[in-house]
């Protein structure tokens, strides 16, 4: 069981810096080339949220003598990357980024819930964070929909690629 709560934290750890930098990567693509203040303060209060969650993954990571995940540098780049890429293709894609990935946490993170309410009493702290930081995400997602997030056409396929890496991501961070 202990190893089943070192998986979720490291991958949580793991998924919120990687939002952090997603959202890094969407403001700097809206400072550089895509002047939007509107957006960019949107964004910019959705990565607040994430630094708090990040706050409280890294102190569990200390106090419980968890190691991240190795795969942290190559994280960081690819989620800079793709905020910065979305960003340039526009805010329906800037948007559609943030729903994408929030759609795959929002999952990630009620596993998670079933997996404490059932199987770790004594962890009720850390189910209280999950439950507040998955409705955080649920907002997040329904922001990016109010603010023209969109799966038709070709951005399907933007969906589907971002919500692969995010998977993938999630099983290589638990173990590695």
């Amino acid at each position: 069981m202990k190893n089943k709560i070192a998986e979720m934290i490291r991958v949580d750890h793991a998924g919120e810096r990687g939002a952090i930098k997603i959202y890094d990567g969407q403001l700097l693509a809206l400072q550089l080339l895509k002047a939007d203040p509107d957006l960019e303060r949107k964004v910019a209060e959705m990565k607040e949220h994430e630094k708090e969650h990040l706050k409280y993954f890294e102190q569990q990571l200390a106090d419980r003598k968890i190691r991240p995940t190795l795969f942290l540098p190559l994280w960081d780049f690819l989620g800079t990357a793709l905020g910065f890429g979305t960003a340039v293709l526009g805010k329906k894609a800037a948007m559609l980024c943030t729903a994408s990935v929030e759609e795959v946490i929002d999952k990630h993170y009620s596993e998670q819930i079933d997996y404490l309410s059932k199987n770790e009493k004594q962890e009720k702290e850390l189910l209280a964070k999950v439950k507040k930081f998955r409705q955080d995400e649920l907002d997040h997602r329904d922001i990016a929909y109010e603010e023209g997030a969109t799966k038709e056409g070709a951005y399907r396929f933007l969906d589907a690629f971002i919500k692969i890496g995010s998977k993938a991501a999630i099983e290589i961070s638990k173990k590695i």
